[in-house]
């Protein structure tokens, strides 16, 4: 009778084991690894080849801003930079800052030729990094050279790139966009929805000097950055600047400092907008 009893638990004990073996951490890992390797766009065959995730359109665009910074060049506090086109046929400059989280203080000119700056900037950013700058300088004619002069302490270094051409703008969406005329002396304001993360700004005349000054508030009188701009000709030299609107309460605002003789045209709208996912997660805050 011992014998059988063995033999009856013996068999219990296997018919238990083998009914819950799919479920073993071995199994379990074999499929893990198994739906990693479907959702990657890898080829096991292929000489040489690495997995790579298939991205998404949020990340190549994250990822072509990152390769954008890779050719920053570091401007000390007090420091100046050039950037020198002698070839006609560049008619169009991207200019970037950014600082690792400390202000920016800037001074942006166009030189062509002696004695001659037909488009200043200057430029003040509370955060670097979370509100980098991007502006469009239009260079018609050669040969042209741009300068940036960082203004602020030497603690406060900036990161710079200027690209020819090769811009990525809708500034020619905005040419068709319902403009507003601010005229000399007077200012208009655009409030924002915090869904939306960035704004495009566009500042034209009609052939006079363009004379503005642009501030991004988030609160009253709280000046996130700001932008003094001169044109001598604001119809061949207008501004288009993407100004980043992080949070909640944005607000950006447009002054025309020329005189009253000098109007200009004011375009401004959204150039970015967060998902809704985004839009609905809280703001964290308290102590850690």
């Amino acid at each position: 009778m011992k014998f059988y009893d063995r033999f009856f638990a013996l068999s219990a004990t296997v018919c238990f084991t083998e009914a819950f073996t799919p479920n073993t951490p071995f199994d379990l890992q074999r499929r893990t690894n198994a739906a990693l390797k479907a959702s990657l766009s890898y080829d096991p065959n292929a000489a040489g080849a690495k997995p790579s995730v298939a991205s998404s359109p949020a990340t190549s665009s994250s990822s072509g801003a990152s390769e954008k910074w890779d050719n920053a060049l570091k401007v000390q506090g007090g420091s100046l930079k050039t950037w020198t086109y002698a070839s006609p046929a560049v008619d169009r400059l991207e200019v970037s800052l950014k600082t690792d989280g400390r202000p920016l203080d800037a001074d942006i000119d166009l030189w062509q030729g002696p004695d001659n700056t037909p488009t200043k900037m200057r430029v003040y950013v509370e955060d670097g990094a979370l509100r980098p700058f991007s502006a469009v300088i239009e260079t018609p004619r050669g040969p042209n050279t741009v300068a940036i002069r960082n203004i602020g302490h030497l603690e406060f270094p900036i990161s710079a790139v200027v690209v020819a051409n090769d811009v990525e703008s809708s500034a020619a969406d905005l040419a068709e966009a319902p403009k507003r005329t601010v005229q000399g002396g007077a200012l208009q304001t655009y409030p924002f929805d915090p869904s939306v993360e960035a704004v495009q700004i566009l500042l034209q005349t009609d052939g006079r000097p363009l004379n503005a000054r642009i501030e991004l508030l988030q609160g009253p009188n709280n000046n996130k950055q700001v932008m003094e701009v001169y044109s001598e000709d604001g119809s061949e030299r207008p501004f288009f600047a993407i100004v980043e609107t992080p949070g909640s309460g944005n607000v950006i605002r447009c002054q025309n400092t020329a005189p009253v003789e000098f109007p200009m045209y004011a375009s401004v709208g959204a150039y970015r907008i967060g998902s809704p996912e985004n839009i609905l997660e809280p703001i964290l805050g308290g102590d850690p």
